[in-house]
């Protein structure tokens, strides 16, 4: 493979590979994009394609009005709403859009992921939250444009910091994760889809189980990513 945007398709590539090594997607579920901010254009996984058949020169490039510019096949049926989140979020680096079933449920039943535990604090300070679902009117209208609006109503409306809540579901519909690169956002998928069977696991066990106190969400979180943070190692 070769080309000007070579290591951008390989980046992508890779970051889709995962998915469904990780049981995040089954069949042509899913997709992954890894934007070059330079270039102001991203590269995302043809639609429709199966995992198994994937190659890093099938990855589309396009820019951030979803216009084409390198790949023969038509770009995932999401791209719209991944260019609307990299021209509305200029510090992500890459999206995840998955239907892993944990996190399909809790967006099925149009609820936020309580945050019952420090695995939930060591990533997010609050729950996770679900977009409403879509009014009728926008449906009819540019669908995955809209589900970009979705996601950033849902975060004015609930005050939360897309660089710190990194996750969110679409009521009705499923999870979209991001972060610094396409490999944080697959990983944040990674961590939604195992946050929410804890939770749905959480229920089952009590009803009424206790939130998280806010002590230990914020020993939890900022041991992680605070200023003074120690966990992992330097460097």
């Amino acid at each position: 493979m070769s080309g000007r945007y070579t290591e951008l398709k390989r980046e992508c590539y890779e970051a889709n590979m995962q998915l469904p090594q990780l049981d995040l997607v089954v069949y042509t579920f899913g997709n992954v994009s890894a934007v070059d901010r330079k270039e102001a254009v991203f590269a995302i996984k043809p639609s429709g394609i199966p995992y198994e058949q994937l190659k890093p020169e099938d990855i589309v490039i396009v820019d951030y009005e979803n216009r084409r510019v390198e790949g023969a096949m038509r770009p995932s049926s999401d791209t719209k709403t991944h260019a609307f989140l990299y021209r509305e979020w200029s510090d992500i680096g890459g999206i995840c859009h998955t239907h892993s079933t944990y996190a399909v449920s809790w967006a099925q039943a149009q609820m936020d992921i309580p945050i019952f535990g420090t695995t939930h604090a060591d990533h997010n300070t609050s729950d996770i939250p679900c977009a409403a679902p879509m009014a009728d009117s926008l449906v009819a209208g540019d669908y995955e444009h809209m589900t970009g609006h979705q996601i950033l109503d849902c975060f004015e409306q609930k005050k939360i910091s897309y660089k710190e809540v990194e996750m969110v579901l679409i009521g009705n519909h499923g999870p979209f994760t991001w972060g610094k690169d396409p490999a944080k956002a697959v990983y944040n998928s990674r961590v939604l889809e195992e946050i929410a069977r804890m939770a749905y696991l959480t229920l089952q066990i009590n009803p009424n189980a206790p939130r998280l106190k806010p002590a230990l969400i914020k020993k939890h979180y900022d041991r992680k990513h605070g200023k003074e943070a120690y966990y992992g190692q330097e460097g």
